[in-house]
């Protein structure tokens, strides 16, 4: 799931140094449709939504309280006589809407582009003065309940602090002064110049993700730009060139070329080189890019199939003023195969026996709308490329299927229960209530299951809503061993409301909602809501279940419970588990990487417990050497655990070479939890071998309506 308020920090800047000769960032003022599109969607979240929330002065107080905590928050840049004269507007909110007057939001947001403009010059004079390090004192860099300074010397304060913080993480990783003084200055000056790049979309997405987030946490908002990316990662597709772009170095530059996309076939980019211009067809103007931001620059290298886009390209080799090259090159489809369904093969031993456990890797529920709706009999899908990674494992003649659904946050909610179907076949997935509380039961259409064999499923944290579907009717039919962490639980369902398609617009002007209509119950009457999916086998987990997940929402739906649908149970994995536990528990006591594994958790749960850090260098150095004695031996193991030395740069700081070296250092570090979940499958399939006649029996009296 994404993580919600740092919505503001998503544009990487490209320095330019005119910003910096501007005494003040322009002032930014909304557009009368984007007021429009306030007022259709409060109307239309009224009136619509799962939960009946009107707009009125509570609602405008959280509202409020919401977009303050997305532009600061850490409590750093506002002081608490800002946070007063904003709130005293805080019941105005309803009225204002409902009028179409978003002067409110846009006004607090042009104080918060001030107040970063002022504090990134402080920061920046302060890496002129020389810093003690000798000193006992501590900063606390997590300050979102602590109280907002009450004067322009205590955030002062804070903000020496922070630099002194920033200064010592590099100083540990052996910078030297002149080095650690160059990196800081050019990230204060890009977060500054950042100040400069904001446009009244920003304001206004920012706002209604405010709004609609108060509402409850799955209700957003989608301006044009955010409405193309959600369907772009339902489809897998999208039409360009088949670059993946960052920005490195003040220029936007070449990460990864997709494998078979127009850039890779023509040999005329790599991977490194920056792209300085952008031109449209055979003959447009070539404008220049540098200084622009990266989402724009995307949207103009995007665009329809054979269209041409030329680029004006500085070579990956070549110096600041070194030669550049124009290349032209023609729009294609692009598939986005890193997010589809995948397949591999992991080879479990016990004793003499050894079993093949086929894994499929599922990053999304994905699924191409709109080629589905157009009637194209090709159209892809999460379950459509499942079952073909089935039929290949069965050749493959593996001994049990391992489903990942680790960080999947979830995508179509009829792909869950075609999923579903592949492995229970016919019968009841899901049972769905609307907002007048009618009940109807979600059932795949698949007369036999694709996969009769040992079955399971590994979640974490991170899996959500579909995957909590997939993995709850996989647990109530008895079909598979559960494996892993407490899933998300997000037990609601969506759909996305095109508001020009109700305002009768001609071109595209007030974007989409992504509404909370119902909520979804297992076919047991249970619901994944707040609680999420309980696995029979539990696997370490690194989540904070106060900070991340369903439970961490203010305003989630409660637990509840209706009644169960009707469908048939099958006792061939219930009957096995406690032999899988066992096996569980004797296995990983005498796995060394295993081990490992759980003090590197250890040991990461207790930095990120610490409050407060010193600022005192020998305190820290001996922390350090303290922490790298324990983990003494330790190789870098997978699922997010990384213990390695800080370097103390963000990822844009690093040259590129290196940046893609971490990455794939972490892609290829070892994942314990996905060997010890397909030895799990293993074990399953060697005893259910030993079971005959697997019972099964009925269970519920809810029919399909």
């Amino acid at each position: 799931m994404r993580k919600r308020y740092r919505l503001l920090g998503i544009f990487l800047a490209i320095a330019s140094p005119a910003y910096a000769q501007l005494e003040s960032p322009p002032v930014l003022a909304p557009l009368q449709q984007q007021a429009q599109a306030a007022r259709l969607s409060a109307q239309f979240l009224t009136r619509f939504g799962y939960r009946s929330v009107p707009l009125d002065d509570a609602l405008s107080a959280k509202v409020m309280n919401r977009f303050i905590k997305s532009l600061d928050p850490d409590r750093m840049l506002f002081l608490q006589a800002d946070i007063d004269k904003f709130m005293a507007d805080s019941a105005k909110i309803d009225d204002a809407i409902n009028r179409e007057d978003l002067q409110i939001p846009f006004s607090i947001f042009n104080v918060y582009e001030q107040r970063v403009v002022d504090r990134m010059n402080y920061a920046r004079n302060l890496l002129k003065q020389d810093l003690d390090f000798s000193v006992q004192e501590s900063y606390s860099p997590l300050r979102e309940k602590d109280p907002w300074p009450q004067s322009v010397a205590e955030r002062d304060e804070l903000w020496r602090k922070r630099v002194k913080a920033d200064w010592l993480r590099l100083k540990l990783a052996h910078k030297t002064d002149a080095a650690i003084r160059d990196t800081l200055d050019k990230r204060y000056e890009n977060s500054l110049e950042r100040a400069y790049k904001y446009k009244s979309d920003d304001v206004f997405q920012s706002f209604m993700d405010a709004y609609t987030t108060s509402l409850d946490p799955h209700t957003d908002y989608f301006g044009a730009t955010a409405s193309a990316e959600f369907d772009i990662s339902m489809k897998l597709s999208l039409f360009g060139i088949g670059a993946v772009l960052q920005e490195r170095d003040d220029y936007t530059t070449v990460r990864e070329l997709v494998p078979g996309g127009p850039a890779q076939l023509s040999g005329k980019l790599a991977v490194g080189d920056r792209i300085v211009g952008v031109g449209q067809g055979e003959d447009g103007a070539v404008k220049e890019v540098v200084g622009t931001r990266l989402d724009e620059i995307v949207q103009m290298i995007r665009g329809a199939k054979d269209s041409v886009v030329r680029l004006d390209i500085l070579p990956a080799d070549a110096g600041p003023d070194g030669s550049h090259h124009l290349i032209s090159l023609k729009r294609d489809k692009i598939s986005l195969d890193k997010q589809a369904a995948k397949k591999s093969i992991l080879e479990t031993k016990d004793g003499d026996a050894s079993r093949k456990i086929g894994v499929i890797t599922l990053p999304t529920f994905y699924e191409d709308f709109e080629a589905r709706r157009k009637g194209d009999r090709d159209y892809r899908s999460a379950s459509r490329d499942v079952a073909k990674l089935l039929n290949e494992l069965k050749q493959d003649k593996v001994d049990g299927v391992l489903i990942d659904l680790r960080n999947n946050g979830g995508g179509s909610l009829a792909e869950a229960i075609d999923l579903a179907g592949l492995f229970v076949g016919k019968g009841p997935v899901l049972q769905q209530r609307d907002a007048d509380g009618k009940v109807e039961v979600e059932s795949d259409d698949f007369p036999m299951p694709a996969w009769t064999g040992p079955v399971g499923v590994l979640i974490n944290r991170g899996s959500a809503s579909a995957s909590e579907i997939f993995a709850a009717a996989i647990q109530d039919y008895g079909r598979g061993v559960i494996i892993g962490e407490p899933s998300f639980g997000k037990g609601t369902v969506q759909t996305v409301v095109d508001l020009d398609h109700v305002a009768h617009n001609s071109k595209p002007k007030f974007g989409e909602l992504k509404l909370t209509v119902a909520q979804f119950f297992r076919v047991n009457g249970g619901t994944t809501q707040l609680r999420g999916v309980t696995p029979d086998i539990s696997l370490p987990g690194l989540s904070d279940p106060n900070s991340f997940g369903e439970s961490s929402y203010d305003n989630a739906l409660p637990w509840t419970q209706i009644k169960p649908a009707k469908y048939a149970v099958s006792s061939k994995t219930t009957a096995v588990l406690p032999q899988l536990q066992s096996r569980h528990d004797v296995r990983v006591k005498h796995d060394p990487d295993f081990q490992r594994f759980l003090e590197e958790i250890t040991e990461l749960r207790a930095q990120r417990a610490k409050k407060v850090i010193s600022l005192n260098l020998t305190d820290r150095r001996n922390e350090l050497a303290a922490q790298a004695n324990r983990l003494k031996g330790s190789d870098q193991i997978g699922d997010g655990v990384d213990l390695g030395e800080d370097d103390g740069l963000q990822a844009n700081e690093r040259s590129l070479s290196a940046d893609i070296a971490i990455e794939n250092a972490r892609k290829n570090a070892k994942d314990v939890l996905l060997k010890e979940a397909a030895a799990i499958v293993a074990d399953e399939a060697a005893l259910q071998a030993g079971v005959p006649g697997a019972a099964t029996q009925l269970s519920g009296s809810t029919e399909k309506k």
